[in-house]
């Protein structure tokens, strides 16, 4: 088990240095995230931003909070850099953190692996079911492969939790009506 550890943050480690480019991240979401977009705007190639430190440091598993890593993964998957979010974001001790799955489904989603991700957002949504976040995403992978239903039925979900005002609402149903027109 150690020696699996010990590999995936090697693996990590080694992904880093070939997936860094110098991008600036977009907010946080609605799960209360702060963003700050720090590990992508201030941090080298294969550093992360730890928020307790305050600066940037190499990430290794058990080194940065699980806070730092979720906060990391997203501004990574946010600029686009989908290799990066899902190395850091595997080094997470929790590894049940319904926010630290969703961004792994976001990341492999959007680097075409979408049943992967697919398979990190039912888990997400397994542990927390009100997580609507999770459900937009999902929402936006059924549209992906093919299935307005499936994406339907995500939009029903979230609107029995926060209506149809929610942010979460609003871009899944925008996902849907695309779809629906191309």
């Amino acid at each position: 088990m150690h020696k699996r550890m010990l590999i995936q943050a090697a693996t990590a480690l080694v992904a880093l240095q070939f997936f860094a480019v110098p991008v600036f991240a977009a907010g946080g979401d609605s799960s209360g995230s702060s963003g700050g977009g720090q590990t992508v705007s201030q941090c080298k190639k294969g550093e992360v931003w730890d928020k307790k430190k305050k600066k940037c440091v190499a990430p290794q598993e058990g080194m940065l909070d699980d806070d730092s890593i979720y906060e990391a993964g997203h501004d990574l998957a946010m600029a686009g850099r989908y290799d990066e979010a899902i190395s850091v974001l595997t080094l997470a001790a929790n590894k049940q953190d319904p926010r630290i799955l969703n961004y792994l489904g976001y990341s492999h989603r959007h680097s075409g692996r979408v049943t992967v991700g697919l398979g990190y957002y039912q888990e997400a949504l397994r542990i927390d079911p009100n997580y609507t976040l999770v459900r937009e995403y999902l929402g936006e992978a059924h549209l992906q492969i093919g299935d307005l239903a499936g994406a339907q039925q995500q939009l029903t979900e979230i609107e029995k939790r926060t209506g149809k005002g929610s942010r979460e609402y609003g871009m899944l149903s925008e996902q849907i009506e695309h779809y629906m027109r191309s």
